[in-house]
């Protein structure tokens, strides 16, 4: 019994083999058929193409694929250069426009900030007056606010802050300069006083006058206009000569009448 198992085993074993190398001599020759018939195939293909007898449709779609192909990606190529060129030039743009707007509103932020340049405005000189003597005739009292000169009337030495003019009675005082009235009144130690008021702080005083009905207060007068008449209402120079007394004041400082009168 054991001899025949044994037996039995190698032979099957044996027909497994020649099974085995059976299939694969099949499959053997089947791929040389294929191969064969390939190369042949791959022959005529070739055969066909150098006459151009055959395999035209082949071509023709060959062609029109590769054609269709190259277009499309000629076309792509041409399409992502001009989106890359319209980027571009949307780039300048937008950076053209925002230099634009930087600038603009520079220029707005500068013109918001910098003050508004002031128009330098030339000073008006305006110059001294031009004054004239109120009435023709002899100084016979100078200006003297220092020294002391000796008072008739009142038999002392005192100061005198004006000129006296000799001139008669009842005659006609004129303003010395153009200016305004500023006052009329009485003085209690020179008498009936005009006062007119002229430019750069300058003013003119008119005692012992005996009338100044001529002029108001407020009014403005021009040189040489008659403002009053020569009188003798002065109680300090009451023993004097008839005369006006006149004085001269710059910004109520006394001023010498004569060196300022042509």
């Amino acid at each position: 019994m054991g001899k025949k198992i044994k037996k039995i085993t190698y032979i099957s074993i044996i027909l497994t083999i020649i099974v085995v190398l059976c299939l694969i001599a099949a499959m053997i020759i089947n791929i040389n058929k294929m191969y064969t018939e390939y190369r042949e195939q791959a022959l005529d293909y070739k055969t066909s193409i150098s006459e151009g007898n055959a395999g035209d449709d082949i071509v023709e779609g060959y062609e029109e694929a590769s054609s269709s192909i190259g277009k499309t990606v000629e076309e792509s190529k041409k399409e992502e250069n001009k989106t890359n060129e319209n980027k571009i030039e949307n780039k300048e743009e937008n950076k053209t426009e925002s230099k634009t707007e930087t600038k603009t509103e520079s220029k707005s932020k500068t013109e918001t900030k910098a003050p508004e340049a002031k128009k330098q405005e030339v000073p008006v000189i305006i110059p001294d007056p031009s004054f004239i003597k109120p009435v023709e005739g002899e100084i016979i009292k100078e200006y003297s606010k220092e020294n002391l000169i000796y008072s008739e009337t009142l038999k002392e030495w005192t100061t005198h802050t004006g000129i006296d003019i000799q001139a008669e009675l009842t005659t006609v005082v004129k303003a010395s300069a153009e200016g305004t009235i500023k006052s009329i009144k009485n003085d209690p130690r020179y008498g009936l006083t005009v006062i007119i008021e002229h430019v750069n702080g300058f003013e003119t005083r008119y005692s012992n006058l005996l009338t100044a009905e001529f002029v108001k207060v407020g009014e403005k007068v021009t040189s040489g206009q008659t403002i009053g008449t020569v009188g003798n209402t002065a109680s300090f120079e009451v023993l004097d000569k008839p005369h006006m007394h006149f004085e001269i004041l710059k910004n109520s400082e006394y001023l010498d009448p004569i060196t300022y009168i042509k």
